[in-house]
């Protein structure tokens, strides 16, 4: 195990060697195009899931 690596989990995807990652380099920023498609992706998730919302207090209405 890594003594560098905080996260000390066996199921950790944090991309650290002891965590099965190759330890090498991994990209953190994101280009516009990509957080505008990521936050599109999310508000997608989010209309769904209002609609979901609805649709339960509306059966419970019933």
């Amino acid at each position: 195990m890594d003594e560098q690596c905080d996260c000390k989990n066996e199921t950790c995807d944090c991309g650290c060697e002891c965590c099965g990652g190759d330890g090498g380099f991994e990209r953190r920023f994101l280009t516009k195009a990509e957080q505008i498609e990521e936050l599109e992706s999310y508000l997608a998730e989010l209309k769904l899931e209002v609609q979901a919302v609805e649709e339960h207090l509306a059966d419970l209405h019933k």
